[in-house]
């Protein structure tokens, strides 16, 4: 396994600097404290496993980049309200309620590095759960009491759900295209990220060329970071990142280094690639892996992420300069600084 997670490195374009989330975070203390104690506060329940199981996946890790983006947006769009705080903290739900509900479907045991919610609560558990904080996601938007909001959330969860079902339909298909592919990962990743960032465009009351802009940005950047988490089943065997080798092949997931290392390889190694996607598992997971890099899959899949990530940069344009498009600008970067 060694060699697989060596092998990917050589994709890595070298950085003079990492970007370091807890100076990105220093711009927006106050608000991220304020986020923080709102999720805390809203997860509270009468039904005590509600409470165990919300605050254990909660707990479980991860940057929380979901609500760290509605509070740049926000503040990047000039907003001085509150609002912002709390929708952060809906996206944040939102989000949680999609990983508990992933990972009953996909049959995970580990995420970020840590068990998953149903291998230490169960799958029917873990499915109840992830429905309350839907629900409560739905009650916190009526609290807001913002027609166009509320629109916009429940527009992302629906299509979140809608990505949850094709990703469903395509799973042991070998014959997945590249298009439908990018299409389940804008709805089941893009699709919450455009929407964070939308929201802090209109809390803010601002043109629709800007909201055009923050929502190609976010779009953009869930497609990056989406590709790079794709990239990362093929070289990391990093329990920070929170991947095994081979997740996603060992659920036939046919992500877009299967895709196309399946139009380059030669047809021996096609079979061997196809059979992998149509009955799961790892047993040919190096040899794949192999493949995955002599076809230059893990090249093009990071080409495409980084193709992305300067799209969201440059949808950005439109926006005043200041510290906060700043950060979105280097969160950008980050998507695909993460090492495969």
């Amino acid at each position: 396994m060694q060699g697989i997670i060596t092998m990917s490195m050589e994709l890595v374009k070298p950085q003079a600097e990492k970007l370091d989330l807890n100076t990105i975070l220093e711009l927006v203390s106050d608000d991220w404290s304020g986020v923080n104690s709102k999720i805390l506060e809203n997860l509270e329940s009468d039904v005590a496993l509600v409470n165990s199981i919300s605050r254990y996946i909660i707990n479980s890790g991860g940057k929380r980049l979901r609500p760290l983006l509605v509070l740049l947006a926000a503040k990047a769009c000039g907003y001085e309200g509150d609002k912002h705080i709390q929708t952060a903290v809906i996206i944040e739900f939102i989000h949680t309620a999609t990983l508990l509900h992933d990972d009953v479907v996909d049959e995970s045991a580990l995420r970020r590095g840590h068990d998953t919610a149903n291998t230490v609560f169960g799958n029917q558990a873990s499915v109840l759960v992830g429905d309350f904080l839907y629900s409560r996601s739905f009650q916190l938007m009526v609290q807001i009491s913002h027609m166009r909001i509320m629109d916009v959330l429940a527009d992302a969860t629906n299509t979140i759900a809608e990505g949850e079902v094709l990703q469903l339909m395509n799973c042991n298909e070998p014959d997945t295209t590249e298009e439908q592919y990018l299409e389940v990962i804008y709805r089941k990743t893009a699709k919450l990220f455009e929407a964070g960032m939308l929201i802090g465009a209109i809390l803010s009351g601002q043109t629709r060329a800007v909201e055009e802009a923050l929502t190609e940005y976010g779009r953009k950047l869930g497609c990056a970071f989406q590709l790079i988490d794709d990239a990362l089943d093929y070289g990391s065997g990093n329990a920070d990142l929170g991947k095994n080798i081979g997740d996603d092949l060992a659920e036939g997931k046919p992500t877009l280094p299967l895709i196309h290392a399946l139009k380059k390889a030669d047809p021996d190694e096609q079979l061997i690639i196809r059979n992998a996607i149509e009955e799961g598992g790892l047993g040919n997971i190096e040899r794949i892996a192999k493949t995955i890099r002599t076809t230059g899959a893990l090249a093009y899949t990071a080409q495409q992420a980084e193709k992305a990530s300067e799209d969201a940069i440059a949808a950005l344009a439109p926006i005043p300069d200041s510290k906060y498009k700043d950060a979105l600008i280097e969160l950008a970067q980050f998507a695909v600084q993460r090492q495969y």
